[in-house]
């Protein structure tokens, strides 16, 4: 079983990097394969890491956040198992929903690092399915995205736009684009959303992609908030539980917040 089944959350199809030198590279496996070197970092859990290159960033994952990686793995016998690098397309998935080793290692990371990690046994797959054993990965830290509650969570701030609706929202990144969409419109955007207990219950970014709907055929919140952005705009929205879920208990009841981004208008 390939590390793919374990580290994704959503369907990722991948390509073979064109250029044997690329594929070749990921495909020897370090000098260090088989045990982790004396200089290597060792915390309590038994994890050994060692910096391949250094970040960018100041700032290192929360076990909630989103973060995408390229990795490459191989056994303590130099047998390769799995490479986002060979497919040509990184990883993304929820930091805490990987294997431990993984996990704890990745979080030591800032965003434009590269560190190979030595994951023991215990800390993998526990013997109970392969790969088993002992594993090697190279780490490259691409970028992290919270999901985290925003601080305002609870109730829109007064600096927040009203509509007559009862519908409020905040911009936080200007668009790039000029034309709004009409409420026939189908849309792409990346969303997040939480209840007002800051209780995350769906977001695009978890899931690794956007998505793309008619603007008509969603929550009357959604058909009113999305009308007013134009492409590449993030806004955050508070949405009363008149124009949510309400007539529906199936789903979160109460005033709920999206932070969302309008990706395109088609």
């Amino acid at each position: 079983m390939r590390i793919l089944s374990l580290v994704t959350i959503a369907l990722i199809s991948g390509v073979v990097v064109a250029g044997q030198e690329q594929q070749t590279s990921v495909a020897v496996p370090p000098p260090d394969v088989k045990a982790a070197p004396a200089d290597a970092q060792k915390t309590p859990s038994g994890l050994a890491s060692k910096v391949i290159k250094e970040g960018t960033g100041t700032t290192h994952p929360a076990a909630a956040d989103v973060v995408t990686v390229h990795y490459t793995g191989w056994k303590t016998d130099g047998s390769m198992f799995d490479s986002t690098v060979l497919r040509g397309k990184p990883q993304i998935f929820v930091l805490n929903r990987t294997i431990a080793g993984l996990s704890e290692g990745i979080g030591l990371m800032v965003q434009g690092e590269k560190r190979r990690l030595w994951v023991p046994e215990s800390l993998a797959h526990k013997g109970q399915r392969e790969p088993k054993g002992n594993l090697v990965f190279d780490v490259e830290l691409l970028s992290i995205e919270s999901t985290a509650a925003p601080p305002d969570v609870a109730k829109a701030p007064a600096d927040a736009i009203r509509t007559n609706s009862g519908l409020a929202y905040k911009v936080l990144k200007p668009g790039t684009g000029a034309r709004h969409p009409r409420s026939s419109s189908t849309v792409t955007v990346n969303y997040t959303g939480w209840q007002t207990n800051g209780k995350m219950f769906d977001s695009t970014i978890t899931k690794g992609m956007p998505i793309s709907f008619e603007l008509d055929g969603v929550i009357k919140g959604w058909t009113e908030g999305v009308q007013l952005m134009v492409e590449g705009e993030k806004v955050r929205f508070w949405i009363p539980d008149t124009l949510a879920y309400k007539d529906d208990p199936r789903r979160p009841q109460g005033m709920l917040v999206f932070d969302i981004e309008l990706v395109a208008i088609k």
